[in-house]
C-alpha cells in the first residue's frame, strides 16, 4: 500500500511539480486546503512560490495557521519546501515585517546584495548550488538528506533566506557567492528545504523519499 501524503493548497505552491515528483517517489498525493484535511494528515508538505506575506494571508484565508502548528507539535512529519519552509519561521522582513507560523523560531532575511569584497551579488539566486553541513553537523542520518553526500548540488530559486535563532536547527547550509545561507533546517520531525527538491534531478528525489520513509507517529 503506498503511503499518502497531503500536499498543502493555499494558492501559492507549485503543486503540480511537487505532486508529480511525490508520486514517482511511490506517494499517494492528497490536495487539502482544510483544517479538517490537515488534523487527518499523516505525511504533509507546505511547498510555495512567491511573496511571504502572500503566503501567510493565503493561509489565514483558509483558518490553516493553527492547524498546521497543532500538526507540527503533533510529531507527524512536515515538510516546508521554498516559500514554504520560510513560512515556517517567525517573521519574514519581505516588503515590510509579517508574523510567520512560528513552528521553528527565526527571521526571514533578504540574502545580502553585496560580497564581503565589495562586488554585487546576484538576487535572485538561480540555480544549482552545493550544500553542506554546518559545524555542529557530523552526518545526516536520520533526516531527509540522509544517504546525501556533503557538498552535493541542489537547485535554489529565492531571494530571501530563513535564519534560524538556534543555530542547531541549520540542517544544511550552501555558500552562495560568499554568503553562507540555509539550505535545509529540522527541529524534531519538522523539516524544512529552501532547494527544491522536486527541481533538483535524482538527488532531489532521493530527499523526498526519505521524508515519505519518516514514521507518522502521533
Amino acid at each position: 500500500m503506498r503511503p499518502t501524503v497531503s500536499v498543502v493548497d493555499y494558492g501559492l505552491g507549485n503543486l503540480f511539480s511537487v505532486g508529480r515528483a511525490l508520486e514517482q517517489c511511490g506517494a499517494q498525493v492528497r490536495l487539502i486546503a482544510s483544517p479538517a484535511e490537515v488534523e487527518q494528515a499523516e505525511h504533509l508538505v507546505l511547498p510555495g512560490v512567491g511573496a511571504f506575506a502572500d503566503g501567510m494571508r493565503g493561509l489565514k484565508e483558509r483558518s490553516l495557521v493553527p492547524a498546521l502548528q497543532k500538526f507540527a507539535a503533533s510529531g507527524r512529519p512536515m515538510l516546508g519546501i521554498c516559500l514554504g519552509m520560510q513560512l515556517l519561521m517567525s517573521e519574514s522582513e519581505e516588503f515590510g515585517n509579517h508574523r510567520g507560523l512560528d513552528i521553528l523560531e527565526g527571521q526571514v532575511v533578504a540574502i545580502p546584495p553585496v560580497q564581503t569584497n565589495g562586488a554585487r551579488r546576484k538576487i535572485p539566486h538561480i540555480g544549482w548550488t552545493e550544500i553542506v553541513a554546518p559545524a555542529h553537523r557530523l552526518s545526516w542520518d536520520g533526516s531527509v538528506l540522509e544517504g546525501l553526500e556533503f557538498g552535493t548540488p541542489l537547485y535554489f530559486v529565492h531571494s530571501f533566506t530563513a535564519a534560524p535563532r538556534d543555530p542547531h536547527t541549520r540542517l544544511a547550509d550552501c555558500d552562495y557567492e560568499g554568503s553562507l545561507i540555509s539550505a535545509a533546517v529540522q527541529s524534531g520531525n519538522v523539516f524544512g528545504c529552501q532547494f527544491h527538491p522536486e527541481r533538483s534531478g535524482p538527488r532531489g528525489l532521493a530527499v523526498i523519499r526519505n521524508f515519505i520513509k519518516l514514521p507518522p507517529t502521533r
